[in-house]
């Protein structure tokens, strides 16, 4: 698809039962043995859930805090890190410096079985991400606790893919709560819990567990050079972020026009709707209970995100809800979004090409250019694909960076609404594009989806 670019029992008859007491074995299978402590319960009821993720990506120097890494020189390595199943679809919480710059995630699951993972959503700033298995499941989720009722000294476990280890488990406690942790001039991580338990390179996106076996972290980060000083993020801090990242997600793609909380008796209260929107239109009314999408139990928001996500637009949806005690069933159709409608250069590069793209920033820029010795000015990072598209047909990816089209640079907005408008690009029949995918510039053409289908305006 692309080209690298030369510059970038039998049955016992007849016995008469003489007691009803078991042998000795089958007093000692059924009788729990002292070697089977919390902690191995725990670690027994979590493990399914744990996946451990790999693929070929550049580590690079950090500071006195690393991403679960130790700070040794730039290098290709694999055995990235670690995620967890969060819902029994296939989605998986994970860090995104674990996915970042990752062309092909491939995943090993519990059972040694192994599939891959399409990147769903990301926040370099809260440094989460959430990808989805591919295949059919159901998988095995995490089984959820709490982290606003932390208590210092309390026992935890980590699982991860410690240095490549898979589903390594080590045990600590709690060591604090309320850290906030530097990482470089412009990363920090809030609001932390630290514990002592072994967190090592390839921990990074893995549980961290209380002692009944409940996720209540996501390890994160190690202190460089000590010994037993690990962070997590609170789980509570990682579903409340990880529901607006797959909301914000879903917003890109199309509208419903509701807006709604977690009910206290389990889950989706409709808070507020518009009067235009498809939701209102389907019946839903302002404290109604959403329960069911679809045939899929919605008891948290982020199941209601989670179920959303799976929908196409145009899609209608089939939702249980709850009123007065009675249950009720609507469909609710997904409307095509009309959030970039005001920004025509977006909405032209999502009708056209197939993208949601928006700068990639001037730190991108130098150090791309530094380590490509190239001299672009900038780029565009995409950030959504359109199913079907131009874009989707090359294997345009989302954390791809478009350099240019044709012989122009799309360094910026501008530049790409210039390029998009060109008469040389309107009545070619293909355009050249370039785009930067890890540490390689990569090359391919695309039919524009503006020279065969009707006026853009």
């Amino acid at each position: 698809m692309f080209g690298v670019s030369p510059s970038i029992g039998e049955e016992l008859h007849g016995v008469t039962a003489t007691s009803y007491r078991g042998t000795d074995a089958e007093i000692l299978r059924t009788r729990r043995s002292p070697r089977e402590t919390p902690t191995v319960t725990a670690i027994r009821r979590a493990s399914p859930s744990v996946v451990n993720l790999h693929g070929q990506k550049t580590m690079r120097p950090g500071g006195g805090i690393s991403p679960g890494g130790n700070g040794d020189v730039a290098r290709q390595v694999n055995g990235m890190g670690t995620g967890v199943v969060i819902d029994p679809r296939g989605y998986v919480v994970t860090n995104y410096h674990v996915v970042e710059d990752v062309q092909e995630i491939n995943v090993t699951l519990h059972d040694g079985k192994t599939t891959r993972a399409d990147l769903v959503a990301s926040d370099p700033r809260s440094d989460l991400a959430v990808v989805k298995l591919r295949g059919s499941g159901p998988y095995e989720t995490v089984p959820r606790g709490h982290s606003d009722d932390l208590m210092i000294g309390e026992t935890v476990i980590a699982i991860g893919n410690a240095f490549g280890y898979v589903h390594t488990s080590t045990v600590g406690i709690i060591s604090a709560l309320h850290r906030d942790i530097p990482v470089n001039e412009t990363q920090s991580y809030h609001d932390l819990i630290q514990t002592s338990a072994g967190i090592n390179p390839g921990n990074s996106g893995g549980p961290l567990l209380n002692i009944d076996g409940e996720i209540i972290g996501i390890n994160v980060a190690v202190r460089v050079g000590a010994q037993q000083i690990a962070f997590a993020i609170p789980i509570d801090q990682v579903l409340e972020t990880v529901t607006e990242m797959v909301i914000r997600h879903n917003d890109r793609r199309f509208v419903m026009g509701m807006r709604g909380e977690e009910a206290a008796e389990g889950g989706f209260r409709v808070v507020e709707l518009s009067d235009s929107g498809s939701a209102f239109q389907s019946g839903l009314k302002p404290g109604d209970r959403v329960l069911k999408i679809e045939e899929e139990s919605v008891q948290t928001p982020l199941n209601f995100a989670l179920g959303v996500l799976d929908a196409t637009p145009g899609q209608k949806l089939r939702m249980e809800f709850e009123r007065d005690g009675e249950v009720y069933e609507t469909f609710v159709a997904t409307l095509p979004s009309s959030r970039n409608v005001a920004d025509p250069v977006a909405t032209l590069a999502w009708q056209v090409i197939g993208v949601a793209v928006r700068p990639a920033g001037d730190a991108f820029t130098r150090r791309m250019n530094s380590e490509l010795n190239t001299s672009y000015r900038g780029g565009l990072m995409i950030t959504d694909v359109r199913k079907g598209s131009a874009a989707d047909e090359q294997g345009m990816r989302v954390g791809d960076v478009l350099l240019g089209i044709h012989s122009w640079q799309t360094s910026s907005l501008n530049d790409l609404a210039g390029i998009l408008e060109h008469p040389e690009i309107q009545s070619g029949p293909k355009a050249k594009f370039y785009i930067v995918r890890r540490d390689q510039t990569l090359y391919g053409h695309m039919q524009l989806a503006s020279q065969t289908g009707p006026a853009r305006r």
